[in-house]
């Protein structure tokens, strides 16, 4: 059998950029200008590495970057305080509290307290609310991504059996509930399995489409695997600055389709980011026709 299709993120992430680029004209036309909010607490490089990233790629859209630092020592009240200035700040229209943050801060607690419609990873208990009634609001980006993703390779999701490995609040729960829309990008069935599950594999090996979502370096193998279903890599762990996907690189050898070690699911969540900023910032836009992203608007 021939080796696995490869599915690059990188051109699904231009086409979504493209359409935020011209988003943000149009908003800019209507004297309207978009705001992305970040928060960093401590020095960790790593984290200061995905803030100035994710600052650069603003600038390219012409989005506005308001960016608090605190220091490492900061503490609860000080990181509550400074997502309260971005819930009033006007020219923020979407925010994020860079993970992980230090040890002592609570990071579930300080996220409940960012304005929902402000939320750009989705990831308010409010906003999970909405994704499962598939109401209006942000989406969490990975998942988003992967969506996307499938949808520009017109993988056919609609009615077949996708399993996802991994059952994380980030991930793999949120994933699980976008599938399952009645969408024609979504409308699977779909199973989660995760490490409580001792023959997980049993499902894995049924499925169309895995989707490794556990964090688990080289968890997803090739007798995992159905011969020609398609395989997504969504977990990864990093060993100092070395990526650790979920999937084994040998999966590639009975998979019909599989995205890159590196470059895969990446870049359409830097890109969903971006769609959730401006999709927030259309929607406080007073002269907007946009009705703004569902839950799910990701292909």
């Amino acid at each position: 059998m021939a080796e696995a299709r490869i599915m690059p993120g990188a051109p699904v992430a231009a086409a979504v950029l493209g359409d935020v680029a011209q988003r943000v004209k149009a908003l800019a036309e209507m004297g309207r200008s978009v705001g992305l909010g970040t928060i960093l607490v401590g020095d960790d490089p790593a984290s200061a590495g995905y803030i100035r990233m994710k600052q650069a790629k603003a600038v390219d859209l012409s989005i506005h970057s308001s960016h608090t630092q605190l220091p490492g020592h900061a503490a609860q009240v000080d990181l509550v305080a400074a997502i309260r200035a971005m819930n009033d700040d006007p020219r923020v229209d979407a925010m994020l509290v860079q993970h992980p943050v230090p040890a002592g801060i609570d990071y579930e607690a300080a996220l409940s307290e960012m304005d929902p419609n402000k939320d750009v990873d989705g990831l308010h208990p409010f906003n999970m609310g909405r994704l499962a009634l598939s109401m209006p609001g942000p989406v969490p980006c990975t998942p988003a991504g992967i969506e996307a993703l499938l949808a520009h390779y017109q993988i056919p999701v609609a009615g077949r059996h996708v399993v996802i490995l991994g059952r994380g609040t980030t991930l793999g729960r949120p994933l699980a509930l976008l599938l399952s829309q009645k969408r024609p990008t979504a409308n699977a069935a779909v199973t989660v399995v995760h490490s409580g599950i001792p023959s997980w594999d049993d499902y894995t090996r049924q499925a169309d489409i895995v989707i490794a979502a556990a964090g688990v370096p080289g968890i997803l193998r090739p007798e995992h695997v159905r011969p020609g279903a398609v395989v997504v890599g969504g977990g990864v762990r990093y060993e100092g600055r070395r990526l650790l996907p979920d999937v084994d690189e040998s999966v590639a050898e009975v998979a019909g389709w599989i995205t890159p070690r590196v470059g895969g699911v990446g870049p359409t969540t830097v890109a969903m980011l971006f769609r959730n900023t401006v999709v927030a910032a259309e929607r406080r836009a007073p002269a907007s026709k946009s009705g703004g992203a569902t839950a799910g608007e990701s292909g």
